[in-house]
């Protein structure tokens, strides 16, 4: 823009130039998403026990699902089952979470299970990883020094890791639980 004093008053002259750069496309944000199901096996007619259980595990593992499939590119069909015989709650490789106690019935427990579901403590490929001790993988190694600094490691025993194992109740927080997923991702992404 020029400016032009023209008596007492200023003129503005402007030019416009258009200016072709060929368009290069923008990098495309790849947005990876799981895809976990589960369902509930369940009794036609339930016990008013059974209602407030079904209800607990649906919520349960909505909230555990919505965020593994949010944070994850993990796979898998789960069935839920209310089992009272069932100190806690227990989860194996072929698909199958028994919820036993109310007090287990709750986003922590289901994301834990879900991980013995993915091969947490259940895969074959469990104990070559390094569980029992500290867990071998290269990607989960890196995440959790990412995460809580260079001398950071993944311990293992036969069935749990820690940290970020959701063990109990007391390690759960939303920093927790999503850095969970994301560890259960990378053993995967591991071999396991």
């Amino acid at each position: 823009m020029r400016l032009s004093r023209l008596g007492g008053l200023v003129v503005a002259f402007a030019a416009t130039f258009a200016l072709t750069v060929p368009a290069q496309a923008a990098p495309a944000e790849v947005q990876v998403q799981g895809t976990l199901s589960w369902r509930l096996a369940r009794v036609s007619n339930p016990t008013a026990d059974q209602q407030r259980a079904y209800d607990l595990i649906t919520r349960a593992m909505n909230a555990a699902v919505a965020r593994y499939n949010n944070l994850s590119g993990l796979s898998k069909s789960i069935t839920a089952h209310y089992e009272p015989g069932v100190p806690t709650a227990d989860g194996s490789i072929n698909g199958t979470i028994r919820f036993g106690a109310f007090a287990s019935m709750n986003e922590r427990t289901a994301l834990h299970e879900i991980g013995h579901t993915i091969g947490v403590g259940t895969s074959g490929k469990w104990g070559s990883l390094g569980c029992g001790g500290t867990f071998k993988g290269a990607r989960t190694t890196a995440l959790v020094k990412q995460y809580d600094g260079q001398g950071a490691s993944i311990k293992c025993d036969s069935q749990h890791f820690w940290p970020y194992g959701l063990n109990f109740d007391s390690e759960f927080s939303q920093t927790s639980a999503d850095r969970h997923v994301k560890i259960v991702e990378a053993m995967v992404r591991d071999g396991l």
